[in-house]
């Protein structure tokens, strides 16, 4: 797992707030076309860093997020987050020459596109989100989480998880829940969607394991850095396993 930081066009290594859109793609590819998706992950930094307008990028595996290990990872599934200097930018991208290539290996893709309601915390110490005014939003929304481990209480975090997981993935209104990571350890978050956001506040603010988690994340400081960041679901394209979680067209 690879990731790629791509500094503002008008202010190298400041933070910038966005003014454009963030995207998701998701990959599916077969187990054959595993070696060139790793190949794609290896390559694309380059490109990435030459893409007009793009403000932000991260390349990342995912897997289940069960146990936030190297046993949670699925080699056949990776993504692709992104944020925009405008649409107009975010479009070219899309209809480009890197996610052809993806396209062209994929047995599946899921691209969302994404609003930032609320963000706090850093990413390879940068606020990719910038502080989003709060707006009214009654439609499906994401949420990213992310995290570096710190060394000397990574194995603590490794056994609070597993309850976390299950709550989550048992929590109603939950629409596709996946494990992210920048490296198969101490890199990691999770990517999830929800059909309102009143049923992330009853999962975030009210399931036990994961009230729990919060409480040692201050107690026991887990984190050397850490983000937290809720998008309204503007629109999605495309399939994870046969169907848009969203119900979407």
């Amino acid at each position: 797992m690879s990731s790629t930081d791509v500094p503002p066009t008008d202010a190298p290594g400041m933070d910038v707030p966005p003014t454009g859109p963030v995207t998701l793609h998701l990959w599916h590819v077969p187990t054959a076309a595993v070696p060139r998706a790793l190949g794609h992950m290896a390559a694309d930094h380059v490109h990435l860093r030459r893409q007009p307008g793009l403000r932000f990028a991260k390349l990342l595996g995912t897997g289940t997020g069960r146990t936030f290990t190297i046993r949670d990872a699925d080699p056949r599934r990776w993504a692709l987050l992104t944020v925009w200097q405008d649409e107009a930018a975010a479009e070219a991208f899309d209809a480009g020459s890197l996610v052809a290539r993806w396209r062209r290996i994929s047995a599946e893709e899921w691209t969302a596109h994404l609003l930032p309601l609320t963000s706090r915390g850093r990413w390879s110490g940068r606020q990719p989100f910038g502080s989003p005014p709060p707006i009214p939003w009654d439609g499906p929304v994401a949420a990213i989480t992310r995290a570096r481990l710190a060394p000397a209480r990574a194995r603590r975090f490794w056994r609070a998880v597993p309850p976390v997981s299950a709550e989550l993935h048992q929590a109603p209104g939950l629409l596709l829940a996946l494990g992210i990571g920048e490296a198969p350890l101490g890199l990691q978050g999770t990517f999830s969607l929800w059909r309102s956001s009143q049923a992330l506040d009853e999962f975030a603010y009210r399931g036990d394991a994961h009230l729990d988690a919060v409480r040692r994340t201050r107690t026991e400081s887990w984190y050397a850095e850490e983000l937290f960041a809720r998008f309204a679901l503007l629109s999605s394209r495309g399939t994870v396993g046969g169907a848009d979680p969203a119900g979407r067209t």
